[in-house]
């Protein structure tokens, strides 16, 4: 009886493993998948800042004063909330203690900061003559903790800096079509920047 048993098992081992082996031809690895995101229609207004400076920010941004130990006057943070993503901008008047040329070696010096994760950092030059707005956007690839960075001045009064972080893990795999969509965002806000 115990032969007959074992026998059985024996012969249902073997037969499910011929059935779940014979259909093989038609496994395909499923590729990783990541949330559909749905953007917003883009729609601006202009910032009222309380500062000497003006620029339009999406309609679904929210404009706060930045409230972190060391901020100054001026300093603002641009919140895209549904995102989980931040603006950080830093306005400085210029003056013998904050000279134009220490002000942009700083905006140089934290956009290369990421050059050990960049793949490349491309620099695209700002030139409104017509508003006296002048500067650098840096385009940070890879996954680096900012992908975006840009300064504008008009050299002798005025200056304005902006970093754009993420408040999750660096994966431009996941955060290629938010950073694409709030990057026009930006590029708007620098297009429409003026002084006071």
């Amino acid at each position: 009886m115990q032969k007959i048993k074992t026998s059985i098992i024996f012969f249902v081992i073997i037969l499910g493993t011929i059935i779940s082996c014979t259909n093989t031809s038609d496994y395909s690895p499923k590729p990783r998948g990541f949330f559909r995101i749905s953007f917003p229609e883009k729609t601006y207004q202009e910032a009222k800042t309380g500062c000497p400076f003006t620029m339009d920010i999406p309609s679904y941004s929210v404009l706060r004063d930045d409230r972190s130990a060391g901020a100054q006057p001026c300093w603002k943070n641009l919140d895209f909330p549904a995102y989980n993503a931040r603006l950080h901008i830093s306005y400085f008047k210029i003056s013998p203690q904050a000279p134009f040329s220490a002000l942009t070696e700083d905006a140089r010096t934290f956009a290369f900061k990421h050059t050990a994760k960049a793949s490349a950092i491309d620099q695209r030059r700002i030139n409104r003559p017509e508003d006296a707005v002048y500067g650098l956007t840096y385009y940070i690839k890879g996954n680096t903790a900012s992908n975006l960075q840009f300064f504008v001045s008009d050299s002798t009064t005025h200056y304005l800096r902006a970093a754009l972080y993420f408040n999750e893990k660096p994966n431009m795999d996941s955060i290629a079509p938010v950073l694409e969509f709030i990057q026009a965002d930006i590029e708007r806000m620098v297009n429409t920047i003026t002084w006071k």
